[in-house]
């Protein structure tokens, strides 16, 4: 969800006022994938590499999650959207980390769709700390290093109980992947969008999701 800043930039206003606007487009972006039957909708809320950014930015941030989970905890309820977290939400202190794991309780039984949120998340620690525990395990004579394969670390990342990652969206006009969903990103079809965040809206999705149902996923094949 890449923008927010450059929005509110453009507007003469400050950057909590484009992370607030960002916040309202994760809504319709929720409403629009349950429309279309996604099963599991992840969002790069803030990066491990978030933290370089300013004091007042990143106590922002951090007062916006906390405003928009007490506000729509009671709608994911409603309308059946299950939360889970990847990364390490710890760093974000103890009253909002229980905050956190409370809302994913209260929401684990919800099967509408999983919002994945990724809170100081990085791909690359992701898929370091699988490679410790599949190392750790061989160690202890648990596991044979030789039988070591890919599907056996796909089990050891947080996005393990997932179903396969289809579809990429980056925005803002960037294009790289910076950090996020690595492994998962294999064989994801990639799009890219000039369009700031805070302007994706329904349109928009539901256009990316049309380009991804165009495209001919071969998978290595022919």
């Amino acid at each position: 969800m890449d923008g927010n800043g450059r929005w509110a930039s453009q507007r003469g206003l400050p950057r909590v006022a484009g992370h607030r606007a960002g916040a309202e487009s994760l809504r319709k972006a929720i409403r629009t994938a349950v429309e279309h039957g996604v099963e599991a909708l992840t969002v790069y809320a803030f990066s491990s590499e978030n933290w370089r950014r300013s004091s007042e930015e990143i106590s922002d941030l951090t007062s916006l999650m906390r405003y928009y989970l007490e506000r729509e905890l009671a709608t994911f309820e409603k309308e059946g959207v299950r939360l889970q977290i990847i990364g390490d939400f710890s760093a974000f202190g103890s009253e909002l980390a229980a905050k956190l794991s409370r809302a994913v309780e209260r929401t684990s039984g919800n099967r509408r769709i999983t919002l994945v949120v990724a809170l100081n998340y990085g791909s690359q620690a992701e898929i370091a700390a699988a490679a410790r525990k599949l190392a750790e395990r061989a160690r202890s004579g648990a596991v044979d290093p030789a039988d070591i394969c890919p599907a056996m670390l796909e089990a050891e990342l947080q996005t393990a109980n997932l179903p396969e990652l289809d579809l990429l969206i980056r925005t803002s006009g960037e294009e790289r992947l910076s950090n996020f969903l690595l492994w998962q990103a294999a064989y994801a079809e990639l799009v890219f969008l000039d369009t700031l965040w805070p302007d994706f809206d329904e349109a928009t999705f539901t256009h990316a999701i049309e380009q991804y149902r165009g495209r001919h996923r071969r998978f290595g094949g022919r």
